[in-house]
């Protein structure tokens, strides 16, 4: 049997539920590899890259998993893990270092996105630069390199008329988001997003998921917050879901979205599987929120119904990201 190292955060045990469910997915992710016939062994990123350049060349894999989405807590040294593993010259699942750093760092991935005509919200940096078309004087906080909506709450969503309020109020919560952030205008709408595969013909786009927040009244902003995604039993947890039967009046538009996550995925050179989520304002345009070039393997998230709504069994997935693994 081929060895396959799951390269996963090194997780400690009082950690939160996001960074916890980096563990589920290694145990669920090492269970399919053996269903292909692979031999998965569980290995945690850690700072100290001398030890951990030690544990892999123990144990001499033929492939790397990469799960590794924070390190040392930080989103923002997320590339650290595939630029080791370009430097050891292993082949490892998922985006390489450049695509991974691109999207990571969400400003970037934006302004890259704006320049190359893929519509995303206007945003303010942390220095006050306006790109883009403001819709509203509505305002979204949100950390440039944290994943899984760490940092998002009812707190993140200002309104306000000055640029001089946005930078005071960014600077405010850069403590609670991990360093820095950006302000996104709020786009009122529906929400969407679009998984991606590759394949043996190139990479499949997944049928598309539309959130839904069935509870939220006119008074409270539709937004996958940090407690609409991790904390059971809040209102936000318990009034957010999700659904893969769009109504075929909605065909078009999930071409659109479909296309335009395409584009994403060439763009940012992305392999093996990503997401692109979406807002769609009330006039039906499509804006890109983020590019997700490593979206959660859980079975209990959207990438894993869509695999099951596309008519493939989840190891078949997992072995298609395999087989797309990236080398130098």
């Amino acid at each position: 049997m081929k060895k396959i190292i799951i390269l996963h955060s090194d997780v400690p045990p009082d950690a939160s539920e996001d960074e916890l469910d980096c563990l589920r997915q290694a145990a669920t992710i090492a269970e399919a590899l053996r269903k292909i016939g692979y031999e998965p062994v569980l290995m945690p990123f850690v700072l100290d890259l001398a030890q951990t350049i030690d544990d892999i060349k123990f144990q001499q894999p033929h492939v790397i998993f990469n799960l590794v989405e924070t390190v040392a807590g930080r989103g923002r040294l997320i590339h650290f893990a595939p630029a080791l593993l370009d430097h050891l010259q292993i082949p490892y699942t998922g985006a390489g270092t450049e695509a991974i750093f691109l999207t990571s760092n969400k400003p970037l991935a934006k302004e890259i996105m704006h320049k190359e005509g893929i519509p995303t919200p206007a945003w303010f940096t942390s220095g006050g630069v306006l790109t883009g078309a403001l819709p509203s004087d509505t305002f979204i906080i949100k950390a440039s390199w944290e994943h899984a909506s760490v940092g998002l709450d009812e707190n993140s969503v200002v309104r306000v008329t000055d640029k001089k309020d946005i930078i005071r109020l960014m600077q405010e919560r850069k403590q609670q988001l991990g360093g820095e952030c950006f302000a996104e205008a709020y786009i009122d709408g529906r929400e969407f997003n679009i998984a991606l595969l590759a394949s043996a013909s190139g990479v499949q786009v997944l049928p598309a998921a539309e959130m839904l927040f069935p509870g939220f009244g006119p008074d409270k902003l539709k937004l996958l917050d940090y407690r609409a995604k991790w904390v059971e039993g809040t209102f936000e947890y318990e009034n957010t879901t999700r659904t893969l039967d769009i109504a075929a009046e909605d065909n078009e538009l999930i071409s659109r979205l479909q296309n335009i996550a395409r584009k994403c995925w060439d763009l940012f050179g992305l392999r093996g599987y990503a997401r692109v989520d979406f807002r769609v304002d009330k006039d039906g345009n499509p804006w890109v929120l983020e590019i997700n070039a490593n979206p959660c393997l859980s079975l209990e998230a959207g990438f894993a119904f869509a695999v099951e709504k596309a008519n493939l069994q989840y190891y078949e997935a997992i072995e298609r990201i395999v087989k797309d693994a990236h080398t130098l």
